[in-house]
């Protein structure tokens, strides 16, 4: 087997990447310390890649894997990894999507062994379909029954309107309905291809191992390329969007547009969004929630894509008290656009980050995922060392330019569910 090892972008000796022959990329990193091992298969496709008569079919996709090979049943898969004590399962997002287990050293071999069949032989039998059809109809209509959840799909929506990042992962019940294997397996053979595959592993394992590993699981796929992936920058539009429901609450959102994932501002992204809601001490959770009593639950977040990001607040309040809160969110925006950060609120929202950092990492899965996120999005990959010294190094003139620069001219965009009719909010979010 004649691999293509390269670490252009590595900067620890225990992360080693290799490209195999079929164009699969393979990221490990050995953890001496640990019992366990955490393999993760990333697949590039999400429902950013749906086209409109097919949305939700990733995480339909995602479903029906679990449901059998030609070798193994679904009882079978559940039996040999109970029998393991390990763990098995996986997440759809927006540009991804992920199978993981989480197994003892010794068990690694039948669990590669395992999801390898699962990926590349699944059965995916029309009994199958419609068995998983009437469970993914039942986990929309949960999503549904959870405002707090839903309203960040909202939020999505009209931020980005029509185009595929703000529709929501889980797919629309019209679409779920109608869809049948003669659409879903065109689309898993679109995607799930070896060159569209990276195979991230975290933990007492040797990059050698998972080599071997692989060439015997996966070596007879051919190389295939990448697939043709979505490629329309979404445009950001301002504007409120209200969802009617007979809730106790409001649930709010409300956010602008934010930075694309490998670029260079995101240290200087995550200090600023910790500084604005990230913790008990941050500026929205001490005002809104502390000061005013106005929320019980209130805390702000980033998410980061290929080409698009966004930072939003979320709150939930008392509906008489919605615009209130809107209007609190706003002003601690526009303090930071103008005023900036102090030295005690970086140097403790640093702290804060790396703290959360070293204690995400000190287990197998959160490292695996670390390297199966950055190798997908072809960024970098830093060792811990590095990681933190980069977050050190935000100035505070950074955080304060990249505040100006989101919360100073962009169009804020907001969503609401909560008991409202159409109109009666009465809130402004214009400029």
């Amino acid at each position: 087997m004649s691999l293509r090892t390269a670490s252009p972008s590595m900067s620890e000796p225990r992360l080693k990447r290799t490209v195999l022959p079929n164009g699969i990329r393979v990221i490990t990193e050995e953890v001496p310390h640990l019992r366990s091992v955490t393999v993760g298969f990333w697949v590039g496709v999400g429902s950013r890649d749906e086209p409109e008569d097919l949305l939700g079919v990733s995480h339909f996709i995602e479903h029906l894997l679990f449901k059998g090979t030609g070798r193994r049943s679904a009882r079978d898969i559940a039996e040999e990894f109970d029998a393991m004590g390990g763990e098995l399962n996986a997440f759809s997002a927006k540009e991804y999507t992920c199978y993981y287990a989480k197994v003892l050293d010794e068990d690694l071999e039948r669990a590669v062994g395992i999801m390898a069949d699962m990926l590349m032989d699944p059965l995916m039998r029309e009994q199958d379909i419609e068995a998983e059809r009437r469970v993914i109809l039942e986990e929309i209509s949960m999503h549904e029954d959870a405002p707090d959840d839903i309203v960040h799909d909202y939020f999505a929506a009209a931020l980005w309107d029509s185009h595929p990042l703000g529709r929501s992962v889980l797919g629309r019940e019209s679409t779920i309905r109608k869809m049948g294997g003669s659409e879903i397996i065109p689309f898993f053979q679109q995607y799930y291809r070896s060159g569209n595959l990276v195979v991230a592993a975290a933990g007492h394992i040797s990059h050698e191992r998972i080599l071997e590993l692989l060439d015997r699981y996966l070596g007879t796929q051919k190389s295939n390329g990448l697939p043709e992936r979505s490629s329309e920058v979404p445009q950001a539009k301002g504007g409120t969007l209200v969802v009617e429901r007979g809730t106790e609450q409001a649930h709010i959102v409300l956010g602008t547009p934010g930075l694309p994932r490998n670029h260079p501002d995101r240290f200087a992204l995550a200090i600023l969004d910790n500084i604005l809601g990230g913790g008990m001490s941050s500026r929205l959770f001490q005002r809104i929630r502390e000061e005013l009593s106005l929320a019980y639950s209130v805390y702000s977040y980033h998410s980061m894509y290929r080409d698009a990001g966004l930072v939003a607040v979320y709150a939930g309040t008392n509906p008489s008290n919605a615009p209130r809160v809107v209007k609190e969110i706003r002003a601690e925006m526009a303090r930071l656009a103008e005023g900036g950060v102090t030295e005690e609120e970086l140097s403790r929202a640093k702290s804060h980050i790396k703290g959360s950092i070293v204690l995400g990492l000190e287990e197998s899965s959160g490292r695996m995922t670390r390297l199966g996120k950055a190798e997908l999005y072809g960024g970098e990959i830093l060792s811990l060392d590095l990681l933190l010294d980069r977050l050190e190094q935000v100035s505070k003139e950074q955080v304060d330019e990249l505040a100006w620069r989101l919360f100073g001219g962009n169009d804020l965009a907001l969503a609401v569910v909560g008991p409202f009719e159409e109109g009666a909010l009465g809130i402004d979010i214009s400029r």
